[in-house]
């Protein structure tokens, strides 16, 4: 029997996991995978394994937020997974960065569900080994990237973007942008802190490669055509990444 959510054992899940936001976007990646297999699509989670280049990679979707992230994460460590990537989106705080990358060293925890875990002095940090592949990964794929710092909250029209409902009740998101910007804060997303953190408790080497298709505010963003080979280039640039982590790992051993 599958795991409670997700249908996943550790016969159907490699020990590599791509987690991406939009359960549509794991039938973009599936289509660079060898011999995929469906392991199932329940309700928001979307999850295929099958080879890149003839590394055995899963990759499975979380939907929006925090909660079900955790619930992704929970249910992949169960079934074996070792090395977490999550592949998405994120809104940047630089107006250069539209259409290139950022892969954030930590995030700032203003989602809830982390918290049920583990208080807010415990840090959501990257894996910098993946961290470092990863960059070396977009150098080579003729993109640039920004390690900076995420935060992740829970709201995304109370918190990242005006809404007919916001502005009725007079929400001024600008001031949450001007302090994040003091902050230093690069991006913001709403699943970085949750998935960092609890890679880092359950010991399973996890990191962030995102694209940025929206600036603060949603003041511009990627659309059409330029909209979908970013996303492919997104999906194309995990996967090799996570064969160059497996390749150097397997060069290490040898060594």
């Amino acid at each position: 029997m599958g795991t409670l959510y997700m249908g996943a054992d550790r016969e159907s899940v490699s020990k590599y996991v791509l987690f991406s936001g939009d359960p549509w976007r794991v039938e973009v990646i599936k289509k660079y995978l060898n011999e995929p297999k469906k392991v199932a699509f329940m309700r928001e989670f979307n999850t295929y394994t099958g080879t890149y280049k003839g590394v055995d990679i899963t990759v499975t979707s979380t939907g929006i937020g925090a909660p079900s992230s955790a619930i992704a994460m929970e249910e992949m460590y169960e079934a074996g997974m070792e090395v977490a990537l999550r592949m998405g989106t994120v809104m940047s705080m630089q107006d250069d960065m539209l259409g290139h990358f950022m892969i954030p060293l930590a995030a700032m925890r203003r989602e809830s569900t982390s918290q049920t875990y583990v208080d807010l002095s415990y840090p959501a940090v990257a894996d910098f080994e993946l961290v470092n592949v990863m960059n070396e990964t977009v150098t080579a794929m003729g993109r640039r990237y920004a390690n900076g710092l995420n935060c992740t909250m829970d709201g995304f029209y109370s918190c990242m973007h005006d809404s007919r409902f916001s502005k009725e009740w007079g929400r001024d998101m600008s001031k949450t942008f001007e302090e994040l910007k003091k902050l230093g804060v690069t991006g913001i997303d709403m699943e970085s802190s949750c998935m960092m953190t609890l890679g880092r408790l359950m010991d399973v080497k996890t990191c962030v490669l995102t694209m940025v298709t929206v600036l603060e505010n949603l003041k511009e963003t990627l659309q059409g055509q330029e909209r979908t080979e970013a996303e492919d280039l997104l999906c194309r640039t995990a996967l090799e990444g996570i064969y160059n982590y497996h390749l150097k790992h397997r060069q290490e051993q040898t060594q």
